[in-house]
């Protein structure tokens, strides 16, 4: 049985719908407070689903422009202010943390669910009718979807063909290539018992030549030079991690020194130098021959690291001295103090890849903890897409490691889930009939951005689609050119990422549907108000004598046992009302 049009809906639910109030525009309010918001942010990121999307150029808050087509990287730079799109966020950044794939699919699943919700509430539905409904309809929806899974990934097999479909839709350039690079890396990094770890697969991106120079690396590569003239450690090295300033204590530590005079400032600069000097002669004594630096390198201490034989090499970022941290298996230090498990690895050295240079953590034995695919382009933005790519694929198979079966992909799940919820939506009675329909109605939007996307006429190529798959063929998709078979063309969708893309997706909007309005507490004083004023009457902001201020220092130690400081205010009213601020 066919699926039953749109409008009819309405009429399946109330032969003679209510007036609704009318805006004096003419336009009719969302029963749904939630919508619009959700809608705003669907469009956004609209036009970066499946592998035709669109690029997009981003005015970051700190005034970057990144040109980028990554729907997580947007919906991490977007300032949201209302709750339902944040919500909607949230779900779909927990999805690309947790499977590193499925971030606009669970927008654009969303707002689709949220739309048809909005036509049943007006056609008469009672909300919590709706929300039954839904949840009956989702839990067909997951109970149907393994059956459509027809491949898997063997234990024994090259994954090359199942990380293919997932990698070219985030890098159009010579991705066959960088998928034969990313499988053979995955494929070597896998441990004998069957387990995989992500993190045992480094990224390094390097400037010049293109993305066929690139390259699979035995051991860690970094874009980064020595800082002094020892730039290289032949063997036996032990390295240190120093999350602070190679050099004198930074002035603004919280102990200062008092001084009085010219002969005060000179000597506490001999006792700096000379403290700094011991540091460095400490390191020496406990065979540290590599300092590894997030932070500023002073001239004077440099020279005495090369006098001892230590090679300095500073990072660029947090996330790279962490991660050496990880590899390595040695702390990260904040002062200039010998770690007592240093990090242990044959060699350091400096290599030349294409037309840039990278420093090289080596081991001697072929079981290296890590392995480094290094990437080359001309450009940045190439390299950008490029390490996405890859590090999707890397997520992927670890995925697939853990369920390896695939479900045919170009939006034919969809479209076939679609179909099956349409035909079981048609033979009910009562909330749940409608709720199937509107259901497989969502599901059949995506295939249509996919059509949109790719500049088809989107009215025939789904009119087509549909009858194909009420014909009983569901591997029918959308491709470049019109309609394909997603088995054929070896195009898939990995289950266990696309179940939890609906889940999340259905989740948020059971939430937003049983929401009648979104209130705004007044603001409080701000942060810098309250600590100018010190307890005094802030112009604007008169203190009420039923309220106090509370202030509430904190400090923790975080996984790379740096020092954390936070404070948070907390206003207490005689009311037991809490509010709280960071």
């Amino acid at each position: 049985m066919g699926s039953t049009p749109d409008l009819e809906l309405p009429q399946r639910l109330d032969p003679y719908p209510k007036e609704t109030h009318r805006h004096p525009r003419g336009e009719q309010p969302h029963l749904l407070s939630s919508l619009a918001a959700v809608q705003t942010l669907a469009s956004v990121i609209q036009p970066c689903y499946g592998p035709h999307r669109r690029k997009k150029f981003l005015l970051t808050a700190h005034g970057d422009i990144v040109c980028t087509d990554s729907a997580a990287a947007i919906l991490r730079a977007l300032q949201l202010e209302h709750p339902a799109a944040r919500l909607v966020r949230e779900a779909a950044q927990a999805q690309a943390e947790s499977f590193g794939d499925g971030t606009a699919f669970v927008v654009l699943l969303a707002e689709a669910l949220l739309e048809q919700a909005e036509l049943l509430l007006r056609a008469g539905l009672a909300r919590t009718q709706l929300r039954e409904a839904y949840s009956t309809a989702l839990a067909e929806v997951l109970a149907t979807l393994p059956s459509l899974a027809i491949r898997a990934l063997g234990p024994l097999e090259n994954p090359s063909w199942a990380l293919y479909s997932v990698m070219n839709t985030h890098s159009l350039v010579h991705s066959e290539h960088l998928t034969k690079l990313v499988a053979h890396a995955c494929w070597a990094s896998k441990e004998p018992g069957g387990s995989f770890k992500p993190e045992r697969i480094g990224v390094c991106t390097l400037h010049g030549g293109s993305l066929w120079d690139s390259c699979l690396l035995s051991g860690l590569a970094m874009p980064m030079r020595p800082c002094g003239q020892v730039t290289a450690v032949s063997s036996g090295a032990n390295v240190a991690l120093f999350a602070c300033c190679f050099g004198p204590a930074s002035p603004s530590t919280p102990t200062t020194a008092s001084l009085y005079s010219l002969e005060d400032l000179l000597a506490f600069k001999r006792e700096s130098s000379r403290l700094v000097e011991m540091q460095v002669d400490q390191l020496a004594d406990a065979d540290v021959n590599v300092a590894v630096v997030w932070g500023d390198v002073d001239e004077e201490t440099l020279a005495l690291a090369n006098q001892q034989g230590i090679m300095v090499i500073q990072v660029k970022s947090r996330r790279e001295i962490v991660y050496l941290s990880e590899v390595l298996d040695t702390p990260l230090l904040t002062s200039l103090l010998p770690p007592l498990k240093p990090g242990r690895c044959w060699r350091v050295h400096t290599q030349k890849l294409g037309d840039s240079e990278a420093t090289v953590f080596e081991w001697e034995h072929a079981d290296a903890p890590v392995l480094t695919l290094v990437l080359q382009g001309a450009t940045a933005e190439g390299l950008r897409g490029a390490e996405e790519a890859v590090y999707h694929g890397i997520d992927a198979y670890a995925q697939l490691c853990q369920d390896p079966r695939l479900l045919p992909g170009a939006g034919s799940t969809e479209m076939a889930l679609a179909t099956m919820l349409s035909e079981k939506g048609g033979k009910l009675d009562g909330p749940e009939g409608p709720a199937f329909l509107a259901f497989a109605r969502a599901l059949r939007s995506l295939p249509k951005t996919l059509a949109e996307n790719a500049g088809l006429a989107v009215a025939p190529i789904m009119a087509e689609m549909s009858g194909i798959h009420q014909a009983g063929d569901f591997l029918v998709g959308v491709g470049s050119e019109g309609l394909l078979n997603a088995a054929q063309e070896e195009m898939w969708d990995l289950l266990v990422v696309k179940t939890q893309g609906l889940r999340a997706a259905a989740e948020v909007v059971l939430t937003l549907v049983t929401v009648d309005e979104f209130v705004v507490a007044k603001g409080g004083p701000s942060h810098q108000q309250i600590l100018n004023n010190s307890g005094k009457t802030t112009k604007g902001h008169p203190p009420s004598p039923s309220q106090k201020c509370v202030f509430i220092y904190s400090f923790k130690l975080d996984n790379t046992g740096i020092i954390l400081f936070d404070w948070v205010f907390v206003f207490l009213r005689q009311d037991l009302e809490l509010q709280i601020g960071l």
